[in-house]
């Protein structure tokens, strides 16, 4: 059996380890410490984002910003359908309501025009959400301005969720990095990774400075345990911590490797007929986080689901576009404005191998191997749109 290739494993290197040693040399592994410190301020100068807490993962930050966003029992947020459940599921940890909104075949993320049509809407009948989740998708941006222009009219909060578009650009900026409530996250799979992390940035020095309060059980300055607030225990480690500050000297070289491992796919399969890419509209550019690739049964002969199989027997890693979360059973019973297209995505697309680790044989398997996929003449209709 040939190694396996991996979707998107983690990718060390001597800066991590160097730097991970010092904290365990050091004795401060606990959360908080010196590299705690260091990495938020590191992250901030390479991000452009004034203010950063360290925490625990990229949920952490989701629920914390929803927390300090004032979101609670009985209110809605409207979200990407098309994303992971880590997206949503601290809306329900607060009680509240998702609303679904659907994507646009441009960016792939949510929809502008499906955003400030439903505000519109809900703002005649005094039904607005308290907040907006508005999700950057496989290391690309989504149409930001429109969205966050629509939300300040309606007096709605914004949330973005760059965990998937660290180092990506929008019209030359950071996802993330000129809000007042962004998150990023660093799991094993991600752009650069501390094993499990993530971090809230803000514009709004007071949002940080509570978040980092209420991560660490909300203890108040007291010599005794004194709490005025419900806390949680979601602050980032000095170890792990240490692994980010080595992980993010290197974040421009991971995303150019996986910018090339896009390229290389794009310029061999993207050719073929029935395989088509995500876009990448002018004035953005992703990181490429993982390669997705539509694929017309009709045209190429053979299934998304027929070539990821077909991956897998030959050791292969390959996974479909993340299923719609208005499609998820917990999920069903809310409110979903549009859907066809996110759920379009999902029946055709599917994520290729594309770790920064990736080499360039590896590469040219993963290439072979959808090449030859056995095929035959599809009963399956061209999807509309999207390809």
């Amino acid at each position: 059996m040939n190694e396996r290739i991996y979707l998107s494993s983690p990718h060390m290197g001597p800066h991590e380890r160097e730097l991970l040693l010092d904290a365990f040399d050091s004795n401060w592994i606990a959360p908080l410490g010196p590299h705690v410190d260091a990495f938020e301020k590191e992250f901030c100068q390479t991000t452009g984002a004034p203010y950063a807490a360290a925490l625990s993962s990229g949920t952490a930050a989701i629920h914390l910003s929803l927390v300090l966003a004032g979101v609670e029992a009985g209110d809605e947020v409207m979200v990407s359908t098309l994303t992971f459940s880590a997206s949503v599921n601290p809306i329900r940890y607060v009680g509240a309501t998702p609303i679904f909104v659907d994507s646009d075949h441009r960016t792939w993320n949510m929809d502008p025009a499906l955003v400030c049509e439903e505000l519109e809407r809900r703002a005649q009948t005094g039904k607005l959400p308290k907040a907006l989740i508005l999700v950057h998708l496989y290391g690309q941006s989504a149409e930001t301005a429109p969205i966050a222009a629509a939300c300040e009219k309606y007096g709605v909060t914004l949330i973005e969720d760059a965990a998937e578009a660290l180092g990506a650009k929008y019209h030359g900026e950071q996802p993330g990095a000129g809000a007042r409530f962004a998150i990023y996250s660093f799991n094993g799979n991600k752009i650069i990774t501390t094993s499990g992390g993530g971090m809230l940035t803000s514009t709004d020095p007071e949002v940080v400075e509570m978040a980092r309060k209420l991560s660490t059980q909300a203890r108040e300055a007291a010599p005794h345990y004194q709490h005025e607030h419900i806390g949680f225990n979601y602050r980032m480690s000095n170890l792990l911590a240490a692994i980010g500050r080595g992980q993010l000297q290197v974040l421009a070289d991971r995303v150019d490797a996986r910018r090339a491992h896009f390229d290389h796919y794009a310029s061999t399969l993207g050719a073929v007929e029935g395989l088509r890419f995500m876009p990448e509209p002018e004035g953005f550019r992703s990181t490429r986080w993982l390669t997705c690739m539509l694929v017309d049964p009709t045209g190429f002969g053979a299934s998304r689901e027929d070539i990821r199989l077909h991956l897998e027997a030959e050791n292969i890693e390959a996974r479909p576009v993340w299923k719609p979360m208005h499609m998820q059973p917990v999920f069903r019973s809310f409110p979903t404005v549009g859907g066809a297209v996110a759920e379009e995505l999902f029946e055709f697309g599917l994520c290729l191998p594309s770790g920064s680790n990736m080499s360039e044989e590896s590469r040219e398997r993963v290439v072979s191997t959808v090449l030859t996929t056995p095929r035959t003449p599809a009963s399956v209709s061209k999807p509309q749109g999207a390809i």
